[in-house]
């Protein structure tokens, strides 16, 4: 159990499900990250303290080059998603390393404003979970989001998760308020017993 060199790794270089494709960013990528961003920004706010920092398409090439360098490194590992009929990019997901000696790990997700409620989010974070549990060995993997974010705590409920807790005054929220975080947790006994009403991975 746990990984001992997670650098060594050989990891995929993208993760299909039926109508997404999640890969690692590149170089580049900070257009169409900076235009999701744009078209989100209002929506998105509330939720993701993160977009302040996000001022310019500079700052999204940045980040684009930052999360592939953290791929390499397999310290995080975050991917685009990306619509497979389309091309467009969607909004973005990634296993979050909380142990490799576990190991176990945190899943986040944004998606754009005109891509949601089509099921997007749910499809991505259970190709995720899939790659998790499946070629990574997880024993656990966490979905935390804000109390108040009910279409975030939505798709992990959709998917099994189990709530855990409720972290009193876990973060300062965008206005500088204290917030509360919902915990969700899938253990691989619970994934096994809920996965096969999830979308494939391909």
């Amino acid at each position: 159990m746990g990984v001992v060199e997670p650098i060594l790794l050989d990891l995929p270089e993208e993760l299909r499900g039926p109508r997404v494709l999640l890969r690692p960013y590149r170089a580049g990528d900070g257009a169409a990250i900076w235009e999701a961003i744009e078209e989100s920004r209002t929506h998105l706010a509330p939720w993701m303290p993160w977009l302040s920092d996000q001022r310019c398409r500079e700052d999204s090439e940045v980040f684009a080059r930052r999360a592939l360098a953290r791929w390499h490194l397999r310290e995080d590992l975050i991917l685009g998603i990306w619509e497979r009929g389309t091309g467009r990019y969607l909004g973005s997901t990634g296993l979050h390393v909380c142990s490799w000696s576990l190991p176990s790990f945190a899943i986040g997700y944004w998606i754009r404003r005109s891509a949601e409620r089509r099921g997007f989010v749910r499809e991505a974070v259970a190709v995720l979970c899939r790659f998790g549990f499946d070629d990574l060995g997880a024993v656990r993997i966490e979905i935390r989001c804000d109390r108040e974010n009910e279409r975030s705590a939505r798709v992990a409920r959709g998917l099994g998760f189990t709530l855990e807790a409720c972290l009193r005054n876990q973060f300062l929220g965008v206005e500088g308020d204290v917030r509360d975080v919902l915990l969700f947790r899938l253990t691989p006994e619970e994934y096994r017993a809920c996965c096969a009403a999830w979308p494939e991975r391909e």
